[in-house]
């Protein structure tokens, strides 16, 4: 392991002494602070920037490993001593990621002022209620969408639970199916899983709605 790869192994393990074990004191290292030991620069941005450039970089997808390298297998293939000698080898092997990166980068912010340039009041106020009451509203009663749609994939009929059928587990029936709709985070949690004479319908978070699983 190089110099370099030492001192920023040791330096993550400062952040982390265990509490608990004796004597042992904590410490926290920010990343500001790391960057300057271990990189022995830490270059300044304004206020908020960082942020939108962050926001525009997860759009773009510019830093991607098909566009600047799997970092992770970079840095372990990398075998010089310091920072200035890791910036020399990385840029030979990629001599172009960091501006493609960059451009990518750039041309991504260029749309999101146009997009900040159309929001105003009347806008950021529809986006608050969508979020504060259309989602909350939604996100709690997510199951009578989930039970509508499985019945008609199945060609029958559907209902939710009653006050009695509910305090045994049951969310609803599908036919003659009692169901009960979990999150998939169920599945990883035995402690939380009661006995429930139904079948089981899973569901997921995923970009732009939600993933359903049953097997029924």
């Amino acid at each position: 392991m190089t110099r370099f790869l030492r001192l920023a192994f040791l330096t993550i393990l400062a952040i982390a002494f265990v509490p608990g074990l004796g004597s042992c004191e904590e410490m926290k290292l920010t990343y500001d602070t790391l960057t300057e030991d271990i990189a022995g620069a830490n270059p300044e941005f304004p206020k908020y920037t960082t942020q939108l450039i962050n926001l525009a970089n997860r759009n773009a997808h510019a830093t991607r490993p098909r566009y600047v390298g799997q970092m992770s297998e970079l840095i372990q293939e990398f075998d010089g001593d310091g920072y200035d000698d890791w910036v020399r080898w990385y840029t030979t092997k990629h001599p172009q990621a960091i501006e493609h990166a960059s451009d990518k980068i750039y041309a991504m912010l260029q749309k999101i002022k146009v997009a900040l340039d159309s929001i105003d009041k009347p806008m950021v106020e529809k986006w608050t209620r969508d979020l504060v009451l259309t989602k909350t509203y939604v996100g709690l009663y997510a199951q009578k969408s989930i039970l509508k749609n499985i019945a008609e994939e199945k060609g029958t009929t559907y209902r939710l639970a009653t006050p009695n059928e509910e305090s045994r587990g049951i969310d609803g029936y599908i036919g003659d199916k009692a169901v009960s709709v979990k999150p998939m985070s169920y599945k990883s949690k035995p402690e939380l899983q009661e006995k429930i004479e139904a079948e089981l319908i899973f569901y997921e978070k995923v970009r732009g709605g939600i993933k359903v699983h049953y097997d029924f």
